[in-house]
């Protein structure tokens, strides 16, 4: 191709096509969401489980660390078609493509949430427990009490690495016919004959979506700080200060008595 027919060429691109379909591919991001938000939910409670159960004793240890080693190894493409024609068939059970989505996110993302998991846990000073036994407080309520928050504080920022990690990963799910933003931007391409301009639109939503998640994730975490300093956390301080003050300002003045 000659210099001068690059102009021609970028002409040819129709850029409103991505305005005139902007609602197909909101809808695709939205799927694209509501897949990965369900999915963290579950990988983070399946996550902390595993990392328990590795912190835990031989053999269940064992059985723990083969599956985060082997899932973290398997690619999401492979694991969206094991459980939609494989864990369908030998179930006998017909996932929806929304439930295969899910089903295989979690299976993922679940082994690199132990490690996260285990890693914030193991941060945790064991002196806080032992101190906590000599209270009298009883393992399970150290745990939630005093372990958890301090291990959730320590882990949300890999946390939100994963759940960006996990919309990027939707992508892959296109084999099963899964409607999110690139399903959605190969059908247009197909009517269309635009891919650079549309998976140039698409690569530009999963970036929005990236600088989304990643402030909201780090809004979050300044939440969470002792004493919290994020935007979030002064707006409730406030809140609760005007509440006080309006309580106090409500209480009848007291005059002292004068002896007689």
């Amino acid at each position: 191709m000659s210099l001068s027919s690059l102009p021609t060429a970028a002409a040819e691109y129709d850029w409103g096509i991505v305005w005139d379909n902007r609602s197909m591919l909101l809808n695709g991001l939205v799927t694209a969401l509501e897949v990965s938000a369900v999915a963290l939910i579950i990988s983070m409670v399946f996550g902390m489980a595993l990392a328990l159960i590795r912190l835990g004793r031989a053999p269940f240890s064992w059985i723990a660390a083969i599956y985060i080693n082997v899932f973290r190894g398997v690619p999401a493409l492979v694991s969206v078609i094991w459980v939609y024609f494989g864990l369908a068939l030998v179930l006998d059970i017909s996932f929806s493509v929304f439930q295969a989505g899910v089903i295989a996110l979690s299976l993922l993302y679940s082994a690199f949430l132990a490690e996260i998991f285990r890693s914030a846990l193991n941060a945790i000073p064991k002196g806080q427990k032992e101190a906590g036994l000599a209270l009298g407080m009883k393992p399970v309520r150290i745990f939630f009490s005093i372990t958890l928050p301090q291990a959730t504080k320590i882990a949300l920022p890999n946390v939100g690495n994963m759940f960006i990690g996990m919309v990027k990963d939707t992508s892959t799910f296109t084999v099963i016919g899964l409607l999110e933003v690139v399903r959605v931007t190969q059908n247009l391409v197909a009517e269309t004959f635009q891919p650079f301009v549309l998976y140039t639109a698409a690569a530009a939503l999963y970036v929005f979506v990236a600088f989304v998640l990643d402030f909201l994730f780090r809004l979050a975490e300044r939440t969470l700080d002792t004493p919290p300093n994020g935007a979030l956390s002064r707006g409730l301080r406030g809140r609760k200060q005007r509440r006080i003050q309006a309580l106090i300002d409500a209480q009848p003045s007291v005059r002292p008595s004068t002896a007689t």
